[in-house]
């Protein structure tokens, strides 16, 4: 009989290998190892002591267009120092690989190693370091347009909503929170001077587990996926609301939120606007990684995404608006 069709499939890292191998002019000895499945695929090359990453995209995730777009914001970057993990050209000058997987044509970019590991427990002085580093990023990203998705309260709250039904009733509790949180949203940024809210290319996942820092406490970037064009402080919303979730000790988030804006800050100075709109960016930039989840049920989200878990992960969200005394 025929195949049957798959709609998501596991790239062999050993045959992946040897066509990285002949594309990229690799040593013979070239290692790929699976490092990770999930909305796309990473894997792990080691050409003797050199590494890098290879992510394999999910069918339709992202078009050939929009991933050039993340390699032009990278180029871009590098070219001024800014140290994040970019793409690495093939033989032929090629960044995109078409790889003709059982499910359709995925795309495949190779990527450089971040040197460092993870680091959940933020040191005061990184935290001024990474304040600093995210300020130089914006300083270079704010006058690039890029061709890919805009960031505002449609695609980050509306369409997550849409996103989100196909789980879960409109009866739901936290579904209906998610709605009106979407329509107070609206209602405030009318209330915004928005001329003071500086726009650009945005990355929108940064966090502790999007960056790795050597011991000389040194960090770089990466995994740019989502970057599109917004307004650049969701960028610092996202990571001030991921470091209020993974740290317990509210004076000590505090302390680490003074030492990430101050370093901000030394860079270039938040408007007022800016610094109001922060904890309600967060609360939008949240709803949209919902809407990501329930996009990516087949392939990501299914081990995890349940009634119990929106309870907590909307459960979280309300706790952010609590401690910002924002109530909707």
């Amino acid at each position: 009989m025929a195949i049957f069709p798959v709609t998501n499939s596991t790239l062999s890292a050993r045959h992946l290998g040897h066509f990285l191998t002949e594309k990229y002019g690799f040593g013979t000895d070239t290692t790929c190892t699976l490092f990770r499945t999930g909305i796309n695929d990473s894997y792990i090359i080691t050409d003797q002591k050199k590494k890098f990453v290879f992510r394999v995209y999910s069918l339709d995730w992202r078009s050939e267009a929009e991933i050039a777009e993340e390699i032009r914001l990278l180029e871009t970057l590098k070219a001024n120092d800014l140290s994040v993990s970019y793409a690495v050209a093939d033989r032929a000058g090629t960044y995109i690989q078409a790889l003709p997987a059982p499910e359709g044509p995925r795309y495949g970019v190779l990527f450089t190693y971040a040197e460092g590991k993870k680091i959940r427990d933020l040191s005061l002085p990184l935290c001024h370091r990474l304040g600093t580093l995210m300020a130089q990023m914006h300083q270079l990203t704010r006058p690039l347009i890029l061709n890919r998705v805009t960031y505002n309260l449609h695609t980050l709250t509306e369409l997550p909503y849409e996103y989100a039904r196909r789980h879960f009733p409109e009866e739901n509790q936290e579904m209906k929170f998610v709605k009106r949180a979407g329509e107070y949203l609206r209602t405030e940024i009318q209330k915004m001077d928005t001329r003071a809210l500086r726009s650009g290319a945005v990355h929108l996942d940064i966090w502790y587990d999007n960056m790795n820092i050597t011991d000389e406490q040194e960090a770089t970037l990466f995994d740019f996926d989502f970057c599109g064009n917004g307004y650049l402080l969701y960028d610092l919303a996202y990571f001030i609301m991921q470091l209020y979730h993974t740290e317990p000790d509210k004076v000590q988030y505090q302390a680490r939120l003074d030492h990430f804006l101050a370093g901000y800050e030394t860079i270039t100075v938040l408007t007022d606007e800016e610094k109001k709109w922060l904890p309600l960016a967060g609360l939008s930039i949240w709803i949209f990684y919902l809407g990501v989840q329930s996009q990516r049920f087949d392939n990501w989200s299914n081990i995890f995404l349940t009634e119990n878990y929106l309870k907590r992960y909307i459960g979280m969200a309300k706790n952010w608006l609590a401690f910002n005394q924002v109530r909707i």
